[in-house]
């Protein structure tokens, strides 16, 4: 026999063909899917047989699905797919992209017990189902059910009376009860005491001995009564629902007598689950998914008409009947399933077609975002608009104004008393006008003659004063020097408040741009707890979402708080640099002036002397002192 050797490259190419089948997307038309994994053991549900054919209810809402808006009408481009090859059955009860609530049921071939990695997909986005004919709707009502769910009301709205679900189509004969949208799935049935519905006999509903029967529903019972919750009948024979007081109890009844449950306490103004299973040799009473009395019966076949919700005030929901005694696992999944107050299923993170990267969170986090948090965010995006112009502005004017600063000390440096007024020169309307804006001035403006100079515009203010009012006057008194102390000081003033001129500005993105993300966030968060309390839908994978986009809020109010934030000290610096130079230099103009005037008093022989060595000293001890400021 021939030895066949494994090729080394052929194993490798295989094991990487592994994920890129794992990954295969079922048909290119649809651009995104959501896979799900159904958990019957860690939820406590405790499902210990495998169920067949199981009818699943997905509540869809802003916390496990955030794509409403991709949704065709009433959700026709939704599809099921187990291992992304099998279509399953489902039906699309509701679908409102407004509110963003859905409600789908799909038919598992298989719920095994004790198992919480059961998977299959949800494909959406779609946009050519509604423009094919034959794709226009691919749900099958009527599909997701087996064979022995002989009736089920949805209680539709709009349905004058309540519409079999099922293929065996038994439909209503007669009812009292209206239909309420605000219903545990979707609408129910509203009862006002005045009478209830009623279904004439028919196959499917008969009782036959050999395989049971079940009744089940969503009930809120709004009165303490005297109630007939649903009686099958025929003849001498019934299977009954019964309600005195709150004391609810399942009833059988043939020829040799009758037989009861015990007796189990209801919940007022509660939604609860309650079912009834007859066998062949016992009667058993539930709810909510548990049983809570039995009593042995000897079962009789029947071919019973109904009586749903005689006398009854309050509301029903998903009154479902099989031709076949369920399983107690099967009535507590039911239960279960069909509560938000429980998790059955786990959503995980959408998926692109064709995509073979990991999700992109970003995107997630955006698509999560209510409209409270783009509102948050957009107010953010223009502080920070406004923010980065006023940087980049300040940050332009202050650069321009140290460069020029320099340069015209430079000169500065070289003049004497005599000719202390050569670097002066009057700018024109147009560059005043340019000069206004900081921005415009470091851009175009002209920087011949040092205008983007702070110290050379107090230069030009004291030049000014003493051509005015003094001319060439050889005498100045204290009085007048003092004038011209002022008229410095001023235009320091004046360019100190050019320098901060908007800084205000940053320091309102600085504080409100995290408040107002933290106001965004607690928004979300609140909008997100609100959702899972109407839904009732309690997982993480409920809330992430929710959060990680209340949370954007204020990661956008950081964003435009922390640039700001070092912009501002730096900048804050430069200013404060620049107006130490100039009580710098106002100090050594006026004593530039005063040696101007000595010097002009000293070739006159010393006659009309103004300045006293007292009022020298007084002008050095001044000059003294604001070194001393800006020297930390």
């Amino acid at each position: 026999m021939k030895k066949i050797t494994p090729n080394p490259l052929k194993l490798a190419w295989l094991l990487l063909l592994i994920p890129t089948v794992a990954l295969a997307w079922w048909n290119n038309d649809w651009s995104s899917r959501k896979p799900l994994t159904l958990d019957a053991g860690a939820t406590g549900a405790d499902i210990q047989e495998t169920l067949s054919d199981f009818p699943l209810l997905l509540r869809l809402h802003t916390g496990n699905f955030g794509y409403f808006a991709e949704l065709a009408e009433n959700g026709k481009d939704l599809r099921f797919m187990l291992d992304d090859k099998t279509p399953l059955k489902h039906h699309v009860e509701k679908v409102d992209p407004l509110a963003e609530l859905g409600l789908v049921w799909v038919k598992l071939p298989t719920v095994r017990g004790g198992v919480s990695t059961d998977s299959f997909s949800m494909y959406y986005g779609n946009a050519k189902v509604a423009l094919v004919p034959q794709r226009v709707d691919a749900a099958d009502p009527q599909g997701i059910y087996d064979v022995n769910q002989a009736l089920v009301y949805h209680f539709n709205e709009g349905e004058t009376l309540p519409q079999d679900a099922t293929a065996y189509a038994v439909h209503a004969d007669a009812s009292k009860a209206t239909v309420d949208p605000a219903g545990w799935i979707g609408a129910a049935a509203k009862f006002d005491g005045q009478g209830g519905i009623s279904a004439s006999a028919a196959p499917a509903l008969a009782v036959t001995p050999d395989t049971g029967w079940t009744f089940s529903t969503w009930a809120k019972i709004g009165l303490a009564q005297n109630v007939v919750l649903v009686q099958a009948i025929d003849g001498d024979n019934k299977l009954a629902l019964t309600l005195q007081g709150t004391a609810l109890t399942a009833v059988y009844r043939n020829a040799q007598g009758e037989a009861k449950t015990a007796a189990a306490p209801v919940t007022l103004n509660q939604w609860q689950h309650i079912a009834m299973t007859a066998q062949k040799d016992r009667l058993t009473l539930y709810l909510n998914g548990q049983a809570v009395g039995n009593t042995p019966i000897t079962l009789a076949a029947m071919a019973p008409s109904l009586l749903i919700g005689e006398g009854l005030v309050g509301l029903l929901d998903e009154v479902q009947i099989a031709k076949q005694a369920r399983g107690a696992d099967w009535i507590k999944f039911q239960f279960r399933s069909q509560s938000p107050d429980f998790t059955v299923v786990n959503f995980g993170q959408d998926e692109s077609g064709g995509a073979t990267e990991g999700p992109n969170y970003f995107v997630i986090i955006l698509q999560s975002l209510t409209v409270d948090g783009w509102v948050v965010i957009a107010l953010c995006g223009v502080m920070l608009v406004i923010s980065l112009l006023v940087m980049i502005g300040k940050g332009l004017a202050l650069k321009r104004a140290t460069k020029d600063n320099a340069a015209f000390l430079k000169q500065y440096r070289n003049v004497d008393a005599e000719h202390l007024g050569d670097l002066d020169r009057d700018e024109s309307a147009e560059e005043q006008e340019i000069g206004d804006s900081e921005s415009l001035s470091s851009l175009i403006g002209k920087h011949d003659h040092f205008q983007g100079s702070p110290i050379y515009h107090v230069y030009h203010a004291g030049v000014h004063e003493l051509k005015t009012n003094f001319g060439d006057s050889r005498v100045l008194t204290p009085e007048a020097l003092n004038l011209v102390r002022i008229r410095l000081d001023a235009a320091v003033v004046l360019e100190t408040q050019k320098l901060n001129k908007n800084m205000v500005l940053l320091t309102i993105a600085i504080s409100g741009g995290p408040f107002l993300g933290l106001l965004g966030t607690v928004m979300g968060v609140m909008i997100t707890f609100a959702v899972i309390a109407a839904t009732g839908d309690v997982n993480i994978n409920s809330i992430a979402p929710g959060i990680s986009g209340a949370l954007a809020a204020t990661v956008a109010g950081l964003a435009v708080a922390i640039p700001a934030l070092f912009a501002y000290n730096y900048l804050l610096t430069q200013i404060k640099d620049i107006t130490a130079d100039m009580h710098v230099f106002t100090d050594e103009f006026l004593a530039m002036i005063s040696k101007r005037v000595a010097d002009r008093q000293r070739g006159d022989n010393g006659l009309n002397v103004v300045f006293t060595e007292e009022f020298i000293n007084l002008i050095a001890g001044r000059i003294a002192a604001k070194h001393m400021e800006i020297v930390p």
